[in-house]
C-alpha cells in the first residue's frame, strides 16, 4: 500500500517538473527561435525578466524526483540510469550548460559573449527536454528491464522519439503561454500577441504529436496504449484534451491568467495519463511497483518527508510564484542603484 502511495507521489513530482521546469525550457526554445540580435531583442528582454526571479526553483521538483527514485524505488533507479545513461547524461549536461548560459548572458558586456552564452542557453533548452522525453519513452515502451545493458535501442525507438518531440512541443507551449501572460504584466501588447501566436502554433504541434504518439504506442508500447484508452488513463487523456481546447480558446484573445491554468492542466494531465497507463508497472511489463519498491521503513520515511514538503516547501514555492506574477520580485537596475546611491549621499 505504501509503495503505491509513494509511486503516486513520484508521478506527481514528475508532472510538477514537467510543468515548472518545462516552462523554463520553453522560454529557452523561444529564445532560440527569436531571430537575430535586433529582431529578437524584445522577446529576449521579456524572457530575461520573466525567468530571472524563479527559474532556479523549478529544479526542486527534479531533485525530489531523483530522491524518490533512488531511495523509494532503487531497482527502477538502477535500471533506468544503467540502460539509458547516455541520454540522461546529455540531459544533465544540458541542464548545467543551460543554467550557466542564462546566468552569464546578461552580465556579459561583449556582444560576442552574450551571443555565445545565449546560444548555449537556448540550444540546451531544446536538447534537455528531448533527451528526458526520449528516456521516458524507453520506459513506456518496455525496452528497459532489470539487468538490461545500455543500448541505443532503449532510447532511439519510435516511442522515445515521439516522447522527446512531444516534450519539446509541450515545453514550448508552456513557455509561450506564460510569456504572453508576463507580457501583459509588463504592459507590452505587442509581445502578448507575439507569444500568443507562438503558443497557438505550439499547441497545434502538441495536439498532432499526441495523436501520432497514441497510434504508435498501439504496436510499440501496447501495455501503455491499453492503459491510455481505458480506465483512469483514459480519464486523464480526456482531461488533457479538454484543457488543450480550452487553452486554444483562451489564446485567441488576451486571457489573463486562465490560459496558464489550462496549459498547465493539459501538460500535467498528459503526464499523469502516462503514469496511470503503466499501472501496476514502473517499467512495463518487467517491473511492478511492489517489485521495485525499497524497504518498508524507507517508504514510511519518504511519506514523512513528503508530508513535511507539503506543509513547508510547497507553500513557500507557491508564495514565490504568487509574488513573481504580481511583479514583486523585480531585480534592481543600474538606474535604481544610482538613485539609491545619490539618496544615501544626500
Amino acid at each position: 500500500m505504501m509503495a503505491d502511495v509513494i509511486a503516486v507521489v513520484l508521478l506527481l513530482a514528475v508532472a510538477a517538473y514537467s510543468c515548472g521546469g518545462g516552462t523554463d525550457y520553453g522560454a529557452g526554445f523561444w529564445d532560440l527561435t527569436a531571430g537575430g540580435a535586433e529582431r529578437g531583442k524584445r522577446p529576449r528582454w521579456l524572457i530575461d525578466h520573466a525567468m530571472a526571479p524563479v527559474w532556479e526553483v523549478n529544479n526542486v521538483w527534479l531533485v525530489f524526483v531523483l530522491v524518490i527514485m533512488w531511495t523509494g524505488f532503487p531497482v527502477l533507479f538502477q535500471t533506468v540510469f544503467s540502460a539509458m545513461w547516455l541520454p540522461l547524461a546529455l540531459a544533465a549536461v544540458g541542464m548545467v550548460l543551460r543554467g550557466a548560459g542564462f546566468a552569464l548572458r546578461k552580465p556579459s558586456r561583449r556582444l560576442a559573449g552574450r551571443r555565445l552564452y545565449g546560444a548555449v542557453f537556448a540550444v540546451s533548452s531544446l536538447l534537455t527536454p528531448f533527451f528526458l522525453g526520449a528516456a521516458a519513452g524507453g520506459i513506456a515502451s518496455g525496452r528497459v528491464a532489470p539487468g538490461t545493458p545500455a543500448a541505443q535501442d532503449a532510447w532511439s525507438n519510435p516511442t522515445s522519439l515521439l516522447f522527446g518531440l512531444l516534450a519539446v512541443a509541450a515545453t514550448a507551449l508552456l513557455g509561450a503561454v506564460f510569456l504572453a501572460a508576463d507580457a501583459r504584466r509588463f504592459d507590452a501588447p505587442d509581445l502578448d500577441r507575439y507569444f500568443r501566436g507562438r503558443a497557438l502554433g505550439a499547441l497545434a504541434a502538441v495536439a498532432v504529436l499526441a495523436v501520432v504518439t497514441l497510434f504508435v504506442t498501439h504496436d510499440d508500447a501496447p501495455h501503455v496504449w491499453r492503459g491510455l484508452t481505458r480506465g483512469v488513463g483514459l480519464v486523464f487523456v480526456v482531461l488533457a484534451a479538454v484543457a488543450t481546447l480550452a487553452t486554444a480558446g483562451l489564446l485567441l484573445r488576451p486571457s489573463g491568467s486562465w490560459s496558464r491554468v489550462t496549459g498547465v492542466t493539459a501538460v500535467a494531465s498528459a503526464v499523469t495519463a502516462w503514469g496511470m497507463a503503466q499501472r501496476p508497472y514502473l517499467i512495463p511489463t518487467s517491473l511492478t511497483v511492489a517489485e521495485g519498491a525499497g524497504a518498508a521503513g524507507t517508504l514510511r520515511w519518504l511519506g514523512v518527508v513528503t508530508l513535511v514538503a507539503v506543509l513547508l516547501v510547497f507553500p513557500a514555492i507557491a508564495l514565490l510564484y504568487w509574488l513573481d506574477t504580481r511583479g514583486e520580485l523585480e531585480s534592481l537596475t543600474d538606474a535604481d542603484l544610482r538613485r539609491r546611491g545619490a539618496g544615501d549621499q544626500g
